[in-house]
């Protein structure tokens, strides 16, 4: 038995756009995810601008444990972008979803009192339109052409 199975890419449809994008995708997922992880605050404190001072080691905590998740997400995404792009449209699908409901949380439900965005909610902005595109066409089906 392999680790992977058979790449299913002779099998997609879609435009060949959407899994280039879906790559660029995981790209932008496993960075931001390794910086989580592996920066000493996690990002919180330098770049999200959080103050640590009260319960900073849980807030750095979550942000490791999110870094982990975003590590194992990205490569998934990348997987499907390089050797299973049967799987496309699906990845966008979940990626749309991730992206809209942490825009709607970052800019509507759970706002920062002090009005401060870290540049992940301004690209979630960025990524939710672009993901859609993208979406629609990986579901797309090639024009065939008559004779």
């Amino acid at each position: 038995m392999t680790l992977l199975p058979p790449s299913s890419n002779t099998s997609y449809r879609g435009a060949p756009a959407s899994a280039a994008f879906l790559a660029l995708l995981a790209v932008t997922t496993i960075v931001p995810g390794a910086i989580h992880f592996f920066l000493p605050d996690g990002g919180a404190g330098v770049i999200a601008g959080l103050d640590l001072s009260v319960n900073g080691a849980v807030i750095i905590g979550v942000f490791a444990w999110m870094g982990a998740t975003q590590i194992a997400y990205g490569f998934a995404q990348l997987a499907v972008a390089l050797r299973y792009r049967a799987l496309t449209p699906l990845m966008l699908l979940l990626a749309l979803i991730e992206k809209s409901l942490a825009a709607l949380a970052g800019w509507v439900t759970k706002t920062s009192p002090s009005g401060h965005h870290p540049p992940g909610h301004y690209g979630e902005l960025i990524a939710v339109p672009l993901i859609a595109v993208f979406l629609v066409f990986a579901l797309r089906e090639p024009k065939t052409r008559s004779a």
